[in-house]
């Protein structure tokens, strides 16, 4: 994976409704800023019940976006990334909906799970309770297979109909979906949801050894076909470094929350623990489109003896602090709240999670691309974004706060904001130093934190400073970058003052 700034983009939320749309906004506004792009499901259809994670044919454009050739297009200039969504599909589909006519007839009849596949011979009480759930409830919904009442095995939403990734049914479908992802010169695939992908009959059925199997087998099947593979888990920080361990690429989510909690705090003490033993094989968000998750930095859920990065009383403290900086809005969207229980998960734009405060937001990114890893910027935070709390209350969907919809117009009027032009700046300084390929160390002083990137023909360093914390009366972060090249010395001591240090590409 080039290590460049990518963004994370919904091609009908960011411009004006389509791919071509999301290609000239990236060829243009955003030239040598966002060298690749993860473009979030497009599938058909792209505004499901999980919008665009419950895809009807995963192997085609939904219309109303396009076709195969504007992603062929588009990878004319950027490196694209793809969702491979290996847990589920919609019940909509014809698969599924063969299988309901048909039952033990349709050729799909092997390929969706349900309670009896994995527990044939009955389940008992400890058997279900022992399933780790990312939303409250058993993962079964009662569906109807030619006159025969089953519980299908819905991990997410009774939308979503998972499949049997055992199956040759279910593994020829993941195969189809990579061979239309290579025809179109896509180069990494996001494998959503992986960790729930297999189970088992008396485990968690959550990143057990038979997921790493799937998991192999699909980075094997990708690399045939010249696709890098990209593991998306939400866990114990400590499974995150296993899993670092056997795949190409995977998420630092741990960063998110630990850099909320280092700014609200003034705190930097296991910020630094974690930058010492994180992988280095990472892609790094502060956001995505789902909501800043918490689970990543607290005490393992199957086992509370093992210890997190910080203590599950922090954890508590940092949602509540969300929530205040916030004023109440995450809270309103999180949980019981709205309509997706995510267990996990808080729902807000990080801009919003501090208190759009634009030097703690530049602080924030800047300490993200300075950590080893390739640097993924979401588009809602690529515009310095506030909680929608207009869309959130249209559709209920806790998420859709931090999924707002974004025009051409629109984009054009956030790119004359100081915060947005200064994390452009940035960008393009991440992209044109050397220095980020080379050798990289930290140190905690007594402020703060120092990271420093060393390369053949250019330095970087960044002095982070948390203050006194976000949470208490404190209001300004401090980070300053200084940098060498071969134009010489640089200094910024205010990151909203960056665009004039950087020239434009």
């Amino acid at each position: 994976m080039d290590n460049k700034v990518q963004l994370i983009a919904y091609a009908d939320r960011f411009g004006d409704g389509t791919l071509a749309s999301l290609t000239h906004l990236l060829r243009t506004r955003f030239q040598g800023v966002y060298e690749g792009v993860h473009i979030l499901p497009f599938f058909a259809p792209y505004d499901g019940a999980d919008a665009g994670f419950d895809p009807i044919d995963h192997t085609q454009v939904d219309p109303r976006l396009g076709t195969w050739d504007d992603v062929t297009e588009l990878s004319r200039t950027h490196d694209v990334m793809v969702d491979t969504i290996v847990n589920h599909m919609s019940w909509k589909s014809s698969q599924f909906q063969d299988v309901m006519a048909r039952g033990q007839g349709s050729p799909y009849y092997g390929m969706f799970l349900t309670m009896s596949t994995v527990f044939p011979d009955g389940a008992t009480e400890s058997d279900l309770a022992g399933i780790y759930r990312p939303r409250p409830g058993l993962p079964f919904t009662q569906y109807t297979w030619a006159g025969e009442t089953r519980l299908v095995w819905t991990t997410f939403t009774p939308q979503q109909v998972d499949i049997d990734t055992d199956s040759q049914g279910g593994w020829e479908y993941i195969l189809s979906i990579l061979d239309r992802l290579a025809a179109s010169h896509v180069r990494y695939i996001r494998l959503d949801a992986v960790g729930y992908g297999a189970k088992e009959a008396g485990t968690s059925c959550f990143m057990i050894p038979k997921t790493f199997e799937l998991i192999g087998r699909i980075k094997e099947e990708g690399a045939r076909r010249g696709l890098e593979t990209l593991i998306e888990v939400h866990s114990y920080y400590r499974k995150q470094i296993e899993i670092a361990s056997k795949v190409d690429r995977v998420y630092d989510f741990a960063l998110p929350p630990l850099l909320l909690h280092a700014l609200y705090t003034g705190d930097v003490a296991a910020l630094e623990h974690w930058i010492q033993v994180r992988p280095q094989n990472a892609v790094t968000v502060l956001d995505t489109h789902d909501g800043i998750g918490v689970i990543d930095i607290g005490s393992d859920q199957l086992d509370r003896n093992l210890k997190g990065l910080v203590s599950d009383q922090a954890v508590d403290n940092l949602v509540r602090t969300i929530h205040k900086r916030t004023r109440g809005q995450s809270a309103e969207a999180t949980g019981g709240a709205a309509s997706n229980l995510d267990l996990y998960q808080v729902n807000s734009t990080y801009y919003s999670a501090l208190g759009c405060n634009d030097q703690a937001y530049l602080a924030a990114r800047a300490v993200q691309f300075f950590l080893p890893g390739v640097p993924q910027v979401y588009y809602v935070g690529a515009m310095a974004g506030p909680n929608d709390m207009d869309l959130l209350h249209q559709t209920g969907n806790g998420r859709d706060i931090n999924r707002h919809r974004y025009s051409t117009m629109e984009v054009d009027e956030n790119l004359h904001r100081p915060v947005v032009r200064a994390l452009n700046a940035l960008c393009r300084l991440r992209n044109g130093l050397d220095a980020f390929d080379g050798s990289f160390s930290s140190r905690m002083t007594d402020t703060g934190l120092l990271l420093d990137w060393a390369g053949q023909a250019s330095r970087a360093r960044l002095a982070f400073t948390p203050a006194r914390g976000l949470g208490g009366d404190a209001l300004v972060p401090v980070a300053s970058l200084e940098w060498e090249d071969g134009q010489g010395s640089h200094r910024c001591g205010n990151l909203l003052e960056l665009e004039g240090l950087v020239p434009r590409v």
